[in-house]
């Protein structure tokens, strides 16, 4: 797989959640077994805004040509895949996630996506570091 077709997908998977948690905040946290109150449906649709935005920052950077710009948006990537893997893990072993159906698609993904951020990052690290 290229990257570009990587970032395309990445970028359709941050911007579809992002929607969705920006719109259905409760029906997210629901499904996470999370009772949806004022402040988490606030904060989900927070989350959603940063997720759709990156999701447009991974579609406009998918065409980029190799740079340490494109390889430092890589490392943030893997950072924010492997937190939110560490965030919904914690909460679930913590029970405030209650239903481990929430989080497993979440953690696969999370998974698939740094292995994938961290392969291209490698590659542009050995490319400008010459």
């Amino acid at each position: 797989m290229s990257r570009q077709i990587f970032l395309t997908i990445a970028s359709i998977i941050a911007f579809s959640v992002g929607i969705f948690a920006i719109l259905f905040p409760n029906t997210l946290l629901a499904s996470k077994g999370v009772e949806p109150l004022v402040g988490t449906l606030v904060w989900m649709r927070e989350t959603g805004l940063l997720l759709l935005t990156i999701g447009i920052i991974a579609f406009l950077v998918r065409k980029h040509e190799s740079s340490e710009t494109l390889k430092i948006f890589l490392f943030g990537n893997i950072i924010i895949q492997i937190g939110l893997f560490v965030i919904e893990l914690l909460a679930y072993f913590n029970g405030i996630i209650t239903k481990l159906s929430g989080i497993i698609p979440n953690l696969t993904l999370h998974i698939l996506l740094a292995i994938g951020f961290v392969h291209f990052w490698t590659i542009l690290k050995i490319k400008t570091n010459k």
